[in-house]
């Protein structure tokens, strides 16, 4: 299932798709996303759970957040991918750094265009995952929008 992630640029986001059943919403979201993703188009990561995109993305080096385009997102108007940190516990400095990372979840939804935002601040250790989640929940619909 990494395969598709050997050929990201050092510096680009991750959209993983994970829904295939509607090819037109797949499209149109498709055509939404900034320059700088890493599209990972490839059916065999239909279905793929949270757990399983971790878990395969795990080695993947300088990545500490993936967008799932998945079911929520291609029926969603707009459409809202799912934000999941990639950070664990051990990459953490200790429990209570981990705990204030995820808790608003270890999940957001946000539009295609806070992608790059959330990516670069991220990478950049500008802000943190919790402070994205945070502004998402906020959100009368649950959703991160850039500024």
């Amino acid at each position: 299932m990494s395969e598709g992630l050997a050929t990201r640029g050092e510096f680009d986001a991750v959209v993983i798709r994970t829904d295939y059943t509607d090819e037109r919403a797949w499209r149109a979201l498709a055509a939404t996303l900034p320059p700088h993703v890493h599209v990972v188009d490839d059916p065999s990561w239909s279905g793929a759970t949270v757990d399983r995109v971790l878990t395969a993305t795990r080695d993947a080096e300088d990545l500490s957040v993936v967008f799932l385009a998945d079911t929520t997102t291609t029926h969603s108007r707009p459409p809202a991918l799912l934000a999941v940190t990639t950070l664990t516990r051990e990459d953490c400095e200790d429990a209570e750094d981990h705990a204030r990372l995820t808790e608003s979840g270890p999940t957001f939804r946000t539009t295609p265009a806070g992608v790059p935002d959330i990516h670069a601040n991220l990478s950049l250790g500008n802000l943190g995952f919790e402070e994205y989640a945070a502004w998402a929940g906020e959100s009368p619909d649950g959703v991160y929008r850039s500024a």
